[in-house]
């Protein structure tokens, strides 16, 4: 009955919302990118997966099959994907929303893999920083696809600065002579925006969107307060797309490392787990709010395989169910869709953030013991819980609540974006 009514209630306050945004050009352009480049995320989690596969007997076997260097193969299928997702990105969005304007799909994705390059910085060899085609990159390459695609729209849609071409040629050779102009314009303007930022800041401009973000978050500490804030901003960069682990890394480093660590050496010197100082640690993220990945994903995961009936759902859920139990999740992130699903961003913000809580106050109250190991971020939920306590079962049970609660946090949702899909579908 109550999850009648709240289903009720988001059917009649946030579905009317959702329509409008959903329907929005760009947010559809982001969407549809992601997806078009989910086989390349896929591969990349698979290779991901099995490079740290937390088994100490399974990497023992690899090696002795393959050698020291086993992990290359995985290592270079990374690179062809997760380390190229910015740029793949911007290629994607860029042609999808070309697409949606009907114009030049292919010249506003290559315009916009040239002007995301001027403002990509270059490393002592002239080659390209790694940092910044990855995921890091992202949200400048997100802003560089819409403006540079805006830009070239404009100029194609205006017949004064078409090229006027006489019949028999090619239409390829027309198209590509059509986006002259605006690409000497996009890549001109990149440039210059490049220089000026360069020369008043002393940054390029993914450092200082980097910079920028990082330093209100600065003075982290061991408190509940940072831990909710770091937990939302990261669903929150994460829900638009943004690579919010990514991007928060470097701050959660410098806080929370040091705690783990000091964690650390004080249960080695004989300290119980229970009597450690620190509460918020990675490990703590890790092993009990990130359970299948950002948004505690392997919940929803199960939600779907229980209650769903759609075959889209059903799908994308077996599919992400493997990567998920070693917590990763953007084959859900990007296929479901969560990202820029407004059914979706009330549950992908607001249950990390009770579980934050919930993980907190166990710790706290010595109901659970602290985290004194660091774990590799793959392994999966139940081992991860016994390990990093040191052996203790209690975080394994912390876990297993944490997990039914988003579950059935997460139904109510699931369940009306159900409804939406097969009201969209019927409505096609």
């Amino acid at each position: 009955m109550k999850q009648n009514k709240m289903m009720a209630f988001i059917e009649a306050n946030i579905m009317p919302i959702a329509g409008k945004i959903g329907s929005q050009r760009h947010l559809i352009a982001i969407r549809d990118g992601f997806i078009a480049i989910m086989p390349l995320i896929i591969i990349g989690s698979l290779a991901i997966l099995v490079n740290n596969f937390p088994i100490p007997a399974f990497q023992n076997f690899m090696t002795g099959l393959f050698g020291e260097g086993w992990t290359a193969v995985g290592g270079a299928i990374w690179n062809g994907s997760f380390a190229l997702l910015s740029l793949l990105a911007v290629a994607a969005v860029s042609f999808k929303l070309a697409e949606s304007y009907h114009t030049d799909g292919l010249s506003a994705a290559l315009i916009g893999i040239g002007a995301f390059a001027v403002l990509t910085p270059t490393t002592e060899d002239f080659g390209f920083s790694m940092t910044w085609l990855g995921a890091q990159g992202l949200f400048v390459g997100l802003i560089v696809a819409l403006l540079s695609t805006e830009v070239f729209r404009l100029f194609s849609q205006n017949e004064k600065w078409k090229i006027k071409m006489p019949e028999g040629v090619p239409d390829g050779v027309t198209k590509s002579l059509n986006a002259l102009l605006p690409a000497a314009v996009i890549l001109s303007t990149a440039g210059l925006c490049n220089a000026l930022i360069v020369h008043y800041s002393g940054q390029s401009i993914h450092e200082l969107v980097f910079s920028t973000i990082q330093e209100p978050l600065q003075g982290l500490s061991n408190t509940v307060g940072s831990a909710l804030i770091f937990t939302f901003l990261n669903h929150l960069l994460w829900f638009f797309g943004l690579h919010g682990t990514n991007i928060l890394g470097p701050i959660m480093e410098s806080v929370y490392l040091p705690l783990i660590q000091e964690n650390q050496h004080l249960f080695s010197q004989g300290m119980s787990a229970f009597e450690v100082p620190y509460i918020v640690t990675k490990p703590f993220f890790d092993s009990y709010v990130f359970m299948g990945g950002s948004g505690t994903t392997l919940a929803l995961l199960a939600g779907i395989l229980i209650a769903v009936k759609s075959k889209h759902y059903k799908t994308i859920g077996k599919v992400s169910l493997a990567p998920g139990l070693f917590n990763i999740n953007e084959p859900v992130l990007f296929g479901l869709p969560i990202v820029l699903n407004p059914i979706m961003f009330i549950p992908f913000i607001l249950i990390p953030l009770i579980l934050t809580i919930t993980s907190y106050i166990a710790l706290a109250s010595g109901l659970v013991p602290k985290t004194v190991a660091i774990l590799p971020w793959t392994t999966p939920p139940i081992v991860s819980g016994y390990l990093v306590t040191g052996g203790s079962v209690r975080g394994v049970f912390l876990q297993i609540f944490n997990l039914v609660l988003a579950t059935l946090l997460y139904l109510p949702f699931i369940k009306a974006a159900e409804r939406s899909a097969l009201h969209q579908t019927e409505n096609e």
